[in-house]
């Protein structure tokens, strides 16, 4: 497949930026459809986070195509991918890399010598498989990777190659041997997924796709000079004051005792969204507003994308736990108070 380079794309008119934008998307979109069945707006959402520069959280029971959704989504890309299946007794060498010293006495030096080499974060597209099951030392091996784009090693610093994205999998079930992410690690998250049981009709299908000889090919549809044209597109969605107010009193309104706070922030939360839970609803929104063609977002653009962008911000209390009040309920809360404000 022949893909256009970065530069191709400069001579094209904003409208007609767009258009490629939304063009893009669907291709690979409909391209994993072709092996992901019944997750649409799942993989929509990944691909919201991917285009956004992000990273996901998927959350499900096992068997749901957590794994194969991230390993379909880097064969349609055409991305280097690793896959990383977290245990116990993994240390952060493991996923870093290592320096190790290497025999260079037949070589130029003569003598032994230090080598560095890469673990498997250095990819693009990084399956963290089963990430609750590592110890918090070594889930904090992935936070300068996802926020820097950078790992550091025994003082020296390498450069992630780009467009750099960890896509991590969990079992929210399942509790023996597995560790709860920190807030700092869940906040690295741009968006946490929810995959839900599939369809009866979906179920048919995947059992007939799944239990044949022969599965369909899939096709690269972007390249990664295409993945950061677009990348850099979403950057130049704009934000109208509105807007922006809008986001900022909808994160205000999730912090408990607080002037802007919603009663059930104030009875059930212990800690609120923050900054980057703000920046996540804003990047996300600017994804929507471009596939349906516009370069300015508007308020229905935050209505769905609000739940994924800051349900693993929010930390209940033990009340909530009690009640069965999740995130989702007290995130459509607000959002019914604040659309009768505005």
């Amino acid at each position: 497949m022949n893909h256009r380079n970065s530069n191709d794309f400069s001579n094209l008119s904003r409208q007609e930026e767009v258009d490629s934008f939304c063009q893009k998307f669907a291709l690979v979109q409909r391209e994993i459809q072709k092996r992901i069945i019944g997750q649409d707006k799942v993989i929509e959402n990944v691909l919201i986070g991917l285009f956004a520069d992000g990273h996901v959280l998927l959350e499900g029971v096992p068997g749901l195509g957590k794994t194969k959704l991230v390993q379909t989504l880097s064969e349609t890309l055409g991305l280097k991918h690793k896959r990383i299946q977290f245990t116990p007794d993994m240390m952060p060498s493991d996923i870093t890399g290592v320096r190790l010293l290497v025999d260079d006495s037949h070589g130029e030096s003569g003598q032994s010598k230090f080598e560095f080499e890469p673990g498997p974060i250095f990819s693009q597209i990084v399956l963290a498989d089963e990430i609750n099951r590592a110890t918090p030392r070594t889930q904090s091996a992935l936070l300068e990777a996802m926020q820097e784009r950078t790992v550091s090693v025994s003082n020296i610093s390498y450069t992630l190659e780009r467009p750099f994205c960890v896509l991590a999998t969990q079992n929210p079930l399942e509790m023996d041997g597995t560790y709860r992410l920190p807030e700092a690690q869940l906040d690295r998250f741009f968006f946490k997924l929810i995959l839900n049981l599939p369809t009866a009709d979906h179920l048919l299908q995947i059992m007939h796709q799944t239990t044949v000889k022969e599965t369909e090919q899939l096709q690269q549809k972007l390249s990664s000079e295409q993945i950061l044209w677009m990348q850099k597109l979403v950057l130049d969605v704009q934000v109208p004051d509105s807007v922006a107010n809008y986001i900022v009193q909808l994160v205000r309104a999730t912090h408990p005792n607080h002037p802007s706070s919603h009663d059930y922030a104030s009875q059930y939360v212990k800690l609120g969204a923050g900054v980057r839970g703000m920046q996540a609803i804003t990047l996300a929104a600017k994804v929507k507003a471009l596939l349906d063609a516009r370069l300015n977002i508007d308020f229905e653009d935050l209505d769905q994308i609000i739940f994924p962008a800051l349900r693993h911000r929010i930390l209940l209390n033990f009340d909530a736990q009690a009640q069965g009040i999740t995130t989702d309920i007290i995130i459509q809360e607000i959002l019914v108070k604040k659309k009768i404000e505005i």
